[in-house]
């Protein structure tokens, strides 16, 4: 049977002129044919192939033809008064050298583009997976589907043995992903994440808590920290995203007013609610191994109050301003550290003290 519409097409169109060709190509492109069979979509393609090789030869004849025109506008000599605007002429070579240039500042533009769109997309689908798991921690029923789940614990140094209990809210996203090891919150900022903890302190880097990869990160604490013994400092890591996932609002400590209005940090382990009071704020950055210098990354587990002192000073003398809040030796401290942009290995610290 023949197919009325193609026959249709072909009584309208002349598709050996050019004109005709474009002419059913921007019909097709308006949805003024309905094609669907094989046959049809095939035709389909035939013709938005002859209709892009129309359009670059057209292109390729007006570049020609401007090319023509240049060249016998500067075979004419015309000469050009002093303070009048000079007509530059470019011969074909220097005119072909421009068209590659030119293309390929419009292919960057584009990579460019095509750069922002994804970072826009990931930033976009990073928010929504955190909003999903923050609503999954807030739903009690999802929980209560869940058995009591207990982690049992073995301290090294005494061998002392002991058994932790995951908070209920908790208990869905911990049998999601074991590295889940707390949640921390800010108000007034997005920072509302979980955090991971694993034995390589670059995964979480480029990794989501459901272990695909993600240019935005999570958090994560330090590898070394222990929240079962638990350790002197809990460190946690996380990108300063200009789109303010993740740690890109952290910055805002650096504003003492900031501060006053925010002086408190909901930082949850899974076995265990606390409230973090900041204490400190201040710029650092990552030293080599030689040199001897305060370096509050390494400062996990603070073996003495003599070296706890010495911390304290050295934070304090760093801080951006005085907060009036002192620790002693004994208190749990929560460190959060992100990247500053000011200088190369630059980091942003902002450390806190728990009150609760």
């Amino acid at each position: 049977m023949e197919n009325s519409v193609l026959n249709e097409i072909k009584k309208k169109y002349d598709l050996t002129k050019d004109d005709d060709v474009l002419a059913l190509f921007a019909a097709l492109q308006a949805g003024q044919y309905r094609l669907v069979t094989r046959e049809e979509m095939a035709f389909d393609d035939e013709i938005y192939e002859r209709a892009m090789e129309i359009k670059e030869r057209q292109k390729v004849q007006q570049r020609e033809a401007e090319i023509t025109r240049i060249e016998k506008s500067n075979k004419k000599g015309k000469l050009h008064k002093s303070g009048t605007k000079k007509v530059v002429v470019l011969t074909r070579s220097e005119w072909k050298a421009k068209r590659a240039v030119t293309m390929l500042l419009y292919a960057a533009a584009a990579g460019c583009l095509l750069y922002f769109a994804v970072y826009c997309y990931d930033a976009y689908r990073t928010g929504q997976e955190n909003e999903r798991l923050a609503s999954r921690k807030e739903n009690t029923m999802l929980s209560s589907l869940y058995k009591d789940t207990q982690v049992e614990y073995t301290d090294e140094e005494s061998g002392e043995e002991k058994v932790f209990t995951v908070l209920d809210e908790y208990k869905s996203l911990y049998n999601q992903n074991k590295n889940l090891i707390g949640w921390l919150k800010i108000a007034d900022t997005n920072i509302d994440y979980p955090v991971m903890q694993t034995d390589d302190n670059e995964y979480y880097l480029d990794h989501d808590v459901n272990h695909e990869q993600d240019k935005n990160g999570t958090l994560f604490m330090d590898y070394q920290c222990d929240v079962m013994k638990p350790s002197s400092n809990f460190i946690i890591y996380g990108h300063n995203m200009r789109s303010g996932n993740m740690f890109g609002n952290l910055d805002k400590y650096k504003s003492e007013d900031y501060y006053k209005k925010h002086p408190t940090i909901l930082f949850d382990t899974i076995y265990e609610k606390a409230v973090y009071q900041v204490m400190y704020v201040f710029n650092s950055h990552i030293y080599t191994e030689d040199e001897i210098t305060f370096k509050y990354y390494q400062m996990i587990d603070i073996a003495s109050e003599k070296e706890f002192e010495s911390n304290m000073k050295n934070m304090q003398e760093m801080s951006l301003y005085n907060t009036g809040v002192e620790a002693v030796y004994g208190e749990q401290l929560l460190t959060l550290s992100t990247c500053d942009y000011g200088e190369d290995d630059g980091r942003f610290v902002v450390v806190a003290k728990r009150i609760q």
